[in-house]
């Protein structure tokens, strides 16, 4: 049974949640059922954190929110429109997905063809396509990267411009997988700061429970590809027993704090 916590409704309630998904679940043609019926609601304007195991199902589930994967079960909907094939072009205008690999995500010449992808899809004027990308590449810290090959930046750098990609077309929620994964401490904060500043919805798969204390109001523990344990950030990641059971630990912050009480 999942451990369910009590917490706050958001001060300005959305006709429809950002993203809601109805008994999920899949099974891979190998036999593994990586989701056995999740059922959970994003209000408009949260930012969760989607923690667990390797293998607790959190990419699986991030990649029916577009599309991606088809459910075996259950129903998903996107600021609610539900997602299946009719629907995938409106939905992905409305829901930017950051892959955990940014090689997944990088195929163009340039940094400016990748970042200006979404918009030319949307039919801007070549000098909003343009305008968009600066404003992207801005806000992650790459002005005068345009002219750059994707492929020979390092691999923060490529995480970032995987980013500008998302940020571009302006999504209205943004979904990220392992999001700080091969960057340094000084790009790290940067991300930090961008994304604690971005109005948008915000669903992010992590490892680093430091990341998501300091960066989500709600966490979501999944196990077994099941919800175990949902409610504020602050409650659920300093709840030692609960994330030594399902192969966690407490984010280092906590363990250093508590280093220094015991010492």
């Amino acid at each position: 049974m999942a451990l369910i916590l009590s917490e706050s409704s958001p001060t300005t309630p959305s006709p429809a949640p950002a993203i809601r998904l109805e008994g999920l679940r899949h099974r891979y043609p190998d036999g593994v059922e990586a989701l056995r019926g999740v059922d959970l609601e994003v209000p408009a304007g949260q930012r969760v954190a989607l923690v667990g195991p390797n293998g607790a199902g959190k990419t699986t589930l991030l990649l029916h929110l577009n599309g991606l994967l088809k459910a075996t079960q259950g129903r998903v909907w996107v600021s609610g429109i539900e997602v299946r094939p009719a629907t995938y072009a409106d939905v992905r205008r409305r829901i930017g997905y950051v892959f955990q690999d940014p090689d997944d995500q990088l195929f163009s010449p340039t940094v400016f063809e990748d970042v200006a992808f979404g918009p030319l899809h949307l039919e801007l004027a070549p000098g909003d396509v343009a305008a968009r990308v600066q404003r992207a590449l801005d806000e992650v810290g790459l002005s005068g990267f345009q002219g750059r090959v994707p492929q020979r930046l390092s691999a923060g750098e490529k995480r970032l411009v995987a980013l500008a990609t998302v940020l571009s077309y302006q999504p209205e929620t943004l979904v990220f997988d392992e999001p700080s994964a091969a960057l340094d401490p000084g790009n790290r904060r940067q991300l930090l700061r961008l994304l604690a500043r971005l109005p948008s919805t915000q669903i992010v798969a992590t490892h680093d429970l430091d990341l998501a204390w300091e960066l989500c109001d709600r966490t979501i523990l999944l196990t077994g590809g099941h919800v175990h344990a949902d409610g504020p950030t602050r409650a659920i990641l300093a709840d030692r027993k609960l994330l030594e059971a399902n192969g966690l630990e407490l984010p280092l912050r906590l363990q250093l704090e508590t280093s220094e009480t015991t010492a």
